[in-house]
């Protein structure tokens, strides 16, 4: 494994952290306390200073408007742009249109590319991605309660969903709905695209958690769709390849939550430093002077380093073997990294005292949105017993493999 980052990235991490904290740490007071709207019009400026120096959509090949960067290297970029949750947004490579657009570009027809995706690349639209429902367990995928019935030139789609991210202001969703009942389980469901201006698609609301509404980008929100009609030429691939789809999609996105996570981590691990570097706890006496305290921090740099690794390895096999030789890999890191993360916030709210958990620092903000990080993209336990069904496939002889 080579993970030699090439001239050209490893000059522009240093940029990129440099400008994150410049243009986006100051919006993000207003941010917490006052929404996602606040900070919408900055954030276009912010945008537009992006596409000037030419790191607009960092995860996409250069025929697209984007950077070139292979995943490796983006996966470097999206460790720095995770620093500030506003980070990924001003680089037009947020969830979940970072994994929409690469759906589109690999399934979209010359229509779909001018209509969805283009406005998308440009920046000028948004989208979410409707797939998990109230109803159904998101640990279950396959099982989904939304139907998309045919009806002449059209599907006719009927169901709910919810926790559909980014959907307020989004003008489109990517729906995962049952298009064949009585199909093999891995076959029923399509995905199809459905403008938010369509009849019947309604969002019932945002969906509070842990006290916040959210609004815009920074939202998740209850669907329902009622007899929403739309062209048999809004579905994407072929009937039934729904699921698979959705597995391509989800390899190198759960990466980009990895090194996200990772920035989120760096950026808590700086603050508890420069807390316990500073705060007196009597006069010349600082919290870093405590064993408790330095037992935090070096746990956490080598917590935070050992899965920085993982992620990287992870990344590597995805890009020279593609998702059969890295599942294991993704499976590792989904609940290696989300666990390192929590615990790296939680112990520099601690440090910080009661000053960590006001809106005064993102800390709180990282606290409260990223528990989910256990939950989303599958929970950590079925990753977990994956892996472990995996792992002892090779033991089923009472012969030790050789590690991969």
């Amino acid at each position: 494994m080579d993970f030699t980052i090439p001239g050209r990235v490893a000059a522009l991490l240093p940029q990129l952290r440099e400008f994150v904290a410049e243009r986006l740490f100051p919006l993000e007071e207003v941010f917490f306390r006052e929404g996602f709207g606040e900070v919408a019009s900055a954030l276009e400026d912010v945008r537009e200073a992006v596409r000037e120096k030419g790191w607009w959509l960092p995860h996409l090949p250069e025929s697209e408007g984007g950077m070139g960067l292979d995943l490796l290297q983006f996966g470097l970029v999206a460790a720095e742009l995770g620093q500030s949750p506003l980070g990924h947004y001003a680089f037009n490579c947020q969830a979940p249109d970072a994994g929409n657009m690469e759906v589109l570009r690999e399934l979209a027809t010359p229509a779909q590319r001018e209509e969805f995706l283009a406005p998308l690349l440009e920046g000028k639209t948004r989208s979410c991605f409707s797939m998990t429902e109230p109803d159904h367990p998101g640990s279950n995928p396959v099982w989904l309660g939304t139907k998309a019935t045919r009806e002449g030139s059209d599907y006719v789609i009927e169901g709910r969903k919810w926790f559909t991210s980014s959907a307020d202001g989004a003008a489109f969703a990517i729906v995962m709905a049952v298009t064949d009942p009585d199909a093999p389980a891995h076959k029923r469901a399509s995905m199809i695209l459905v403008p938010t201006d369509s009849d019947g698609f309604e969002i019932v609301r945002n969906i509070p958690c842990m006290g916040h509404q959210g609004e815009g980008w920074a939202s998740h929100s209850e669907i329902r769709y009622r007899q929403c009609r739309v062209p048999i030429s809004h579905r994407l691939g072929s009937e039934g390849e729904g699921f698979v789809i959705a597995q391509r999609r989800l390899g190198p996105g759960r990466i980009h939550h990895c090194m996200r996570w990772l920035g989120i981590c760096e950026r808590s691990f700086g603050l508890m430093c420069t807390r316990a570097a500073s705060r007196e706890i009597r006069p010349g006496v600082t919290l870093g002077n405590q064993q408790t305290i330095q037992d935090w921090i070096a746990t956490s740099r080598m917590a935070i380093d050992s899965a920085r690794l993982s992620v990287l390895e992870a990344a590597w096999r995805l890009e020279k073997g593609g998702l059969s030789e890295a599942r294991d890999r993704i499976s590792a890191i989904k609940f290696q990294v989300a666990r390192v993360m929590q615990e790296v916030v939680d112990r520099a709210i601690q440090v910080h005292g009661a000053a960590g958990i006001t809106d005064d620092l993102p800390l709180a903000f990282f606290y409260r949105t990223e528990r989910a990080a256990r939950i989303y993209d599958g929970p950590d336990e079925v990753h977990k017993i994956a892996l472990a069904k995996r792992i002892l496939r090779g033991f089923s002889h009472g012969a030790r493999p050789p590690r991969s």
